[in-house]
């Protein structure tokens, strides 16, 4: 993996925890020279996750729609900043410049995007893996939310199995690396 797009809160959020997994996760990828694609903004998880990957001589690269760095939340620091002109381009960019996604806490945004970007595994549109970085449990209820939709037979378990969801950085990068791209594309021929 050479790059990857994080999703996570405009907010710092109520835990420590998320600001030590942050800082934990910017170590991580430049200690394994993978460059972080994400929203551009320098507000909330994603601004201190962009700072610490920076502060560490990181590569990183924001998108960001006109009407948010209007707004002045754009972060003028990054490696590279592409100014779009709406949400869904910059998803579809930063779909474009990532191997995989993860997701860290947030909040709808946040959600929205990595569930679009696990759909668009599921139905084979690409075969990057996706993950949930689960710091302090954040993420257990959506997980059992999904294990619900398995046993209701809307989601099948091998789908599910697509959406990686670890506590640790290093462990969900691991994960990732591991996943057999060629198997998700074998399943859809």
């Amino acid at each position: 993996m050479k790059s990857i797009c994080i999703f996570c809160g405009s907010s710092k959020g109520k835990k420590e925890a998320y600001i030590e997994t942050c800082i934990e996760l910017a170590e991580l990828l430049v200690k394994e020279n993978i460059k972080m694609v994400y929203g551009g903004g320098n507000v909330g998880l994603m601004g201190q996750l962009a700072d610490e990957v920076l502060k560490r001589s990181g590569e990183v690269v924001g998108v960001i729609p006109e009407s948010l760095a209007e707004k002045e939340v754009a972060h003028q620091g990054l490696s590279k900043l592409h100014v779009v002109s709406s949400m869904h381009e910059r998803k579809a960019l930063m779909a474009d410049l990532s191997d995989g996604f993860i997701a860290l806490p947030g909040g709808i945004g946040t959600l929205e995007e990595i569930i679009e970007a696990f759909t668009w595994t599921q139905l084979g549109i690409h075969s990057k893996a996706c993950g949930l970085l689960n710091v302090s449990n954040y993420y257990d209820k959506l997980e059992a939310f999904l294990q619900h939709m398995v046993a209701q037979e809307f989601l099948k378990p091998f789908h599910k199995k697509m959406l990686l969801i670890k506590e640790k950085p290093h462990e969900l990068l691991d994960a990732m690396k591991a996943v057999n791209v060629n198997y998700i594309d074998k399943w859809w021929k």
